[in-house]
């Protein structure tokens, strides 16, 4: 199995997702449109994970390889292989199938808690109804939900928080990959943002805090990479 990863910022890889390939004997292989935006052939890639990042899906004259990108995602998806977007990847993935992608009403940064609607379909995904669980959020953006998707989950500050398409595509909007080095990487990176604050954005500290729900998001991550690769979803 070829795990291709669209990666947007070398402090945003693959994590617990990069783990699970390597167990499964996936071989992974990247993108990296901060070196070269290169993407490999169309019908090479038989499991695609798109990254998250600090840009937006509509800044094409900062990032003018967002267009291919974009193009290349809708190809995937078009293939029915199983496609995972994690934070802009979620949004990319929702703006390739038609929904609107825009600015939140608040910027969500940190440990915060979201929950997984009941449905037949995230007991399918998860092994299990998690209910709700505390995840890792750095996002200002959201999306509406792609036409014909079921919407996964939610939070009080951001309804949107996931959503599966066409039975094999799933956007997660918050990051379950990552653990203690990921996140130290990213609150390193986006000092600035914790610096100007928010209601729902923590500080260097509580980011570093890492809660005991990680490990049931670790879980829950690698069920539903593994139902996403049986064809059964």
């Amino acid at each position: 199995m070829k795990i291709h990863c669209l990666q947007h910022a070398p402090y945003e890889g693959l994590g617990e997702i990069g783990r699970w390939g390597e167990a499964a004997g996936g071989r992974l292989t990247f993108t990296k449109f901060y070196e070269k935006p290169q993407l490999p052939a169309a019908g090479s890639v038989d499991f695609l994970v798109v990254m998250g990042g600090p840009m937006n899906v509509y800044e094409y004259r900062a990032h003018p390889w967002l267009r291919a990108e974009k193009e290349f995602i809708n190809r995937q998806v078009d293939r029915g292989i199983p496609v995972l977007g994690v934070c802009l990847g979620a949004q990319l993935i929702a703006d390739v199938l038609g929904a609107k992608v825009y600015q939140n009403a608040e910027k969500e940064i940190g440990w915060l808690p979201v929950r997984w609607r009941a449905l037949p379909s995230n007991r399918r995904l998860l092994g299990r109804q998690p209910g709700e669980v505390t995840v890792f959020q750095w996002h200002g953006d959201t999306f509406d939900l792609p036409p014909k998707s079921e919407w996964l989950a939610e939070s009080t500050a951001c309804a949107h928080q996931a959503f599966l398409c066409r039975r094999r595509v799933v956007g997660l909007q918050f990051h379950l990959e990552v653990g203690a080095e990921e996140v130290g990487l990213m609150a390193r990176h986006g000092a600035g943002e914790l610096q100007a604050g928010g209601r729902l954005v923590q500080t260097a500290e509580q980011l570093a805090a890492i809660p005991a729900d990680l490990a049931t998001g670790h879980a829950l991550l690698r069920h539903l990479l593994d139902r996403l690769v049986e064809r059964e979803v």
